[in-house]
């Protein structure tokens, strides 16, 4: 599975940090009665985007002022932490939060 935003190829400018506003101490979901499968990781901005659109109700505009990254990459983001949730619930995987690298 893919780690954390990269860019693509070996050209074009690298991803623009994140800022991730609330940190779970949450490490893992397991799912009820066994796993199947390899987990699926959800990243730390995967996580904060899905904290601000959903629970606190904020647009994708308004997400990527906060956290300092365009609407596109909200959007991107929030597309592959639903898309990850969605895999985990119907298969039955477990779900890990990656930590947050130190910077």
């Amino acid at each position: 599975m893919m780690r954390g935003r990269r860019r693509r190829g070996r050209y074009g400018r690298r991803p623009i940090p994140v800022k991730i506003g609330y940190a779970t101490r949450i490490k893992a979901f397991k799912p009820e009665p066994r796993e199947h499968g390899e987990p699926v990781q959800l990243e730390p901005a995967e996580v904060e985007v899905l904290r601000l659109t959903d629970l606190e109700d904020m647009s994708q505009e308004e997400a990527g002022e906060k956290m300092g990254v365009s609407r596109g990459t909200i959007w991107r983001l929030q597309k592959r932490a639903r898309t990850k949730i969605a895999l985990a619930l119907i298969e039955g995987r477990r779900i890990e939060l990656v930590a947050a690298d130190p910077e």
